[in-house]
This record gives C-alpha cells, sequence and structure tokens, in this order.
C-alpha cells in the first residue's frame, strides 16, 4: 500500500521491466490518461479562455498590456509554485510546506539584508540553500523515515512558521532592499508590442520552462511518473525510488524560495505572506488534471490551472467580493476539481 492509500498489483510471473520499460509505459499512459478529451486538448484551457473573456467583458481594460501585464505578474509566484508542487504531486505525495518557507523567505531576507543592497547578493543564494536543504529532509523523513508526505510536511509547515515568527518576534522586522524586490516589482518599459514586460513574468518563463523540460524530456520525468503511477513496480525494476522522491521535494521547495522572492518583491514584508498558498498551488494542479494519487500530471495543464485560480481571484476582486468568499470559492473549486478527476479515473478504467 502506498503512503497515499492506492493500492499496487504487482504481476510477479511477467518478466521483470528494466527502469527505462518502467519510465516508457508511465509516459504511454500519461498521453492517455482521463485528463484529456478524447482530441488531446486538456480542458483547463478552453476554462482558462472563457475565464479571460469574461474578465475583458466586465473590465475592458484588461485588454491594455498594463491589464494583462500586470494580471501575469501577479500570478507568477503562484504559477512557479504550483508547477514545484506538481512533482511532489506526481511522486505520489503532498508538499504542505511551501507556504511556510515563502514566510520564511520574506522575513529571512528582510531581516539578513535590512535595507542593505549589497546584502541580496549572498541572501537570495542562502534562501534558495534553504529551501535545498527543507526539500531533502521533507524527502528523506517521507522515503526513509516512511512518514506520509502529509504528516511531514505539515509538521516542516508548523516548524517553519515557528522559525519564522520567533526570529521576526511576531512581526515584519526589517525591509527589502531594491535589489531583492527587483524581480518581483520592476518592469521593463518600452517593449515592442506589449509597451511592459514585468521582470516576474521572465522569472516564470524561464523556471517554468526548466521544469517543464525536466518533467517531460527527461528520464527523470519519466521514473517520476513511473514511481507514483505503480512505486512498488518502478522499486522492483530498480528504479531509485528515494532519490527520485527527495529530488521531486526538493524542486517543491525551491520553487517556493523563488515565489518567496517574486512575493517580497511586489508585496513587501508580512509574517502571513505565505499563508494558504500551499493549498493554492494544490488546487491549481488537480485544476490542470494532475492525478493526487500520482502518476499523472502535466507543467503546462498546471500552469494553465494556475491562471484560472488567478482569474477567478480577479473576478472575484471585480465584482467587489471580499476575500472570506474567496477562500470559500477556492474550497469548492477543490473539492469539485477532486471529484471530477476521481470521476474521470473510474470512467477510464470502465
Amino acid at each position: 500500500m502506498s503512503e497515499s492509500g492506492k493500492a499496487t498489483d504487482v504481476n510477479t510471473d511477467a518478466t521483470p521491466q528494466t527502469a527505462d520499460d518502467v519510465g516508457s509505459t508511465a509516459a504511454s499512459r500519461i498521453i492517455k490518461g482521463p485528463g484529456r478529451w478524447r482530441l488531446g486538448i486538456n480542458p483547463v484551457y478552453l476554462v482558462l479562455l472563457i475565464l479571460l473573456v469574461v474578465i475583458v467583458l466586465l473590465s475592458p481594460h484588461f485588454m491594455q498590456p498594463t491589464g494583462y501585464m500586470n494580471f501575469l505578474k501577479r500570478a507568477a509566484p503562484l504559477v512557479i509554485l504550483a508547477v514545484g508542487q506538481l512533482y511532489v504531486i506526481v511522486s505520489g505525495g503532498f508538499d504542505l510546506s511551501v507556504g511556510s518557507i515563502i514566510t520564511l523567505t520574506v522575513i529571512g531576507s528582510s531581516i539578513l539584508t535590512n535595507g542593505d543592497p549589497n546584502a541580496s547578493y549572498w541572501v537570495i543564494p542562502l534562501m534558495l540553500g534553504m529551501g535545498v536543504l527543507v526539500g531533502m529532509v521533507n524527502g528523506m523523513v517521507v522515503c526513509w523515515l516512511k512518514v506520509p508526505s502529509i504528516i511531514a510536511t505539515l509538521g516542516m509547515m508548523i516548524t517553519l512558521n515557528g522559525i519564522a515568527l520567533t526570529w521576526s518576534g511576531g512581526a515584519p522586522r526589517g525591509y527589502l532592499p531594491d535589489t531583492f524586490r527587483f524581480f518581483g516589482r520592476v518592469l521593463i518599459k518600452d517593449v515592442p508590442l506589449v509597451k511592459i514586460f514585468p521582470v516576474a513574468l521572465i522569472v516564470m518563463l524561464v523556471v517554468g520552462g526548466l521544469l517543464w523540460w525536466l518533467m517531460h524530456r527527461t528520464q527523470y520525468g519519466k521514473l517520476l511518473h513511473a514511481i507514483g503511477d505503480n512505486p512498488q513496480a518502478a522499486r522492483l525494476s530498480g528504479v531509485a525510488v528515494p532519490r527520485i522522491r527527495i529530488a521531486a521535494f526538493v524542486v517543491s521547495a525551491v520553487t517556493a524560495v523563488i515565489a518567496g522572492i517574486l512575493l517580497g518583491g511586489f508585496a513587501g514584508v508580512s509574517t502571513d505572506v505565505g499563508l494558504g498558498y500551499e493549498l493554492q498551488a494544490i488546487t491549481a494542479t488537480v485544476i490542470g488534471g494532475a492525478q493526487l494519487l500520482g502518476g499523472r500530471g502535466a507543467v503546462g495543464a498546471t500552469i494553465a490551472g494556475a491562471l484560472c485560480l488567478q482569474a477567478i481571484f480577479t473576478l472575484l476582486n471585480l465584482l467587489g467580493l471580499p476575500k472570506p468568499i474567496r477562500d470559500v470559492v477556492q474550497g469548492l473549486i477543490l473539492i469539485a476539481a477532486v471529484s471530477v478527476a476521481v470521476i474521470r479515473r473510474r470512467y477510464s478504467k470502465d
């Protein structure tokens, strides 16, 4: 039984597969997975298009470069975070610690830099190193101690939030210099066609592109899907399951640090800056068609899922609805998306 509760059946009479065979089999299942229409198009792209059309109807200004570029700028942290979360979900787990990593990144950076522009050049690598360390600890606790990922990362979330609040005294301290806020705040101006281009969008495209390549164009991505689909079969085929899964947690934690750097850039210092982002990231992956039991998920669809969620938040703001309503809507979306995924999975088996 895997940590997510999914039973795994292994045919011991069959000839054992190699790691390459397992990865190729998993890749073929991704293409034929239940998260797509028969034409091979994920419905999340149509949903995103509909949401954007509604936003334009409510606010024609959205069609201006400042409108859609600011939308993408605000969405960049969630997009990056969701793609990192996808790696853990595809492997068959969850990472609930990403929101606290964001908070610790922003608070820790503000205290360590304390307004010194030159400090950003060593604080940012330090925060990225912190992300690698947290990801490794999460992965080792899950893989070596056999603690369910939802429990292990929940414990890490509480721990990191406690560290952040203790370090800051429960209130924002210090401030972030412009060299740190550059990535989340600065707009490149006088760009042909679009006039402005946020640096945060460049970061999103670079990180998203690298993680798309790693997931869909390398052997690592194939093995990651194979582990999520059937970890016992992957292990019997010679796949280094702990190493692959630990790397997935590292990817998730590092993307949380990057998201924290962007949020610190345009949102400033706050003790609750990362609050709720872990659930937003999971919701975005589910909207994009990722299977919560592992084994299926696509980076492009997850990016579209994150943009859908950001579009929904934008619509609620345009309608003048308060944040508590946004939380209710997000919860309902998560329940509905998971329900649809389960129905699709059952239908595909039939």
